[in-house]
């Protein structure tokens, strides 16, 4: 079956990358004002805010599904999934990852969308590029994908890894040819600050190889017609590590961290709604 994907001129993932100062405006006032309430000058369509005393948002936590094995994880998640297939939802989104997309409070979510998460904890991206078929009979509106930390963390190459994140663009534009598909970079470490448990695999993954990754995923987003959004530059600080403030242990997100990428989701949107990305 041949695939069909839709295109985007070569500016559309140029325009998304320049809106980095934007976003890096978004970051700096989430770091400078109260966690939960940013008084950020943008439309109420780009950015929603949260009253001085609500209650913050605590820190994602695993819950029952740590303690299944991974088939029963995909399991569990297949049965989501068709919950929602038999559903129907208009504008239904859906994140495609690790630990990192599944802890993503539902509370930070973009509002307007119905959300399916299908991340698993230590997800790879050989292990994401097998389970996509149970997507099939979903009708997302758009789907995010941020895939690859656990494969350095396992050893796997970048050759590998760089041609399963096409393979997953690929499957999802054949299988969903009108959802636009959203690929996410792959965010860095802490380096030395992290606390992470498997801290020493960190460091033997440099962030300069993680952003080389990226330059060359955002040359496969481009290629393969999918949306590339750039985190990275979002969460490094001035020498490319993740930002401990960002990060409870050097690799997983705070909720710090999530509003951060909640900003970054809004602007996308709200460049989606504009039309930026609309066909040619």
């Amino acid at each position: 079956m041949a695939i069909h994907s839709k295109t985007f001129p070569a500016w559309a993932v140029i325009s998304l990358t320049a809106n980095g100062i934007l976003l890096l405006a978004i970051a700096w006032a989430v770091l400078r004002q109260s966690p939960w309430s940013i008084p950020f000058p943008v439309s109420q369509s780009v950015a929603t805010t949260r009253p001085l005393n609500a209650t913050p948002i605590p820190t994602p936590e695993l819950g029952p599904r740590h303690q299944l094995d991974y088939q029963q994880w995909v399991s569990l998640l297949e049965q989501e999934a068709d919950v929602i297939a038999e559903q129907k939802p208009s504008q239904l989104a859906i994140l495609l990852g690790d630990s990192i997309s599944l802890w993503f409070p539902s509370e930070l979510l973009p509002p307007n969308q119905k959300w399916l998460n299908q991340g698993i904890s230590g997800e790879t991206s050989e292990g994401l590029l097998n389970r996509l078929e149970v997507l099939d009979k979903t009708q997302p509106e758009i789907i995010f994908v941020m895939i690859g930390i656990n494969d350095l963390i396992r050893g796997v190459k970048d050759d590998t890894i760089l041609a399963n994140q096409r393979l997953i663009l690929r499957y999802l534009h054949q299988s969903h040819p009108q959802t636009q598909v959203v690929v996410q970079s792959i965010l860095p470490h802490s380096g030395k600050q992290a606390t992470w448990e498997g801290r020493d695999r960190l460091l033997a993954i440099p962030n300069h190889r993680i952003q080389d990754i990226n330059q060359r995923l955002k040359a496969i987003a481009q290629s393969e017609g999918a949306i590339y959004l750039d985190l990275y530059s979002l969460f490094a600080d001035s020498e490319g590590n993740l930002k401990t403030e960002l990060s409870t242990d050097g690799l997983h997100l705070s909720p710090q961290g999530y509003l951060v990428w909640h900003y970054a989701l809004q602007v996308l949107n709200q460049l989606v709604l504009d039309g930026e990305f609309n066909n040619t």
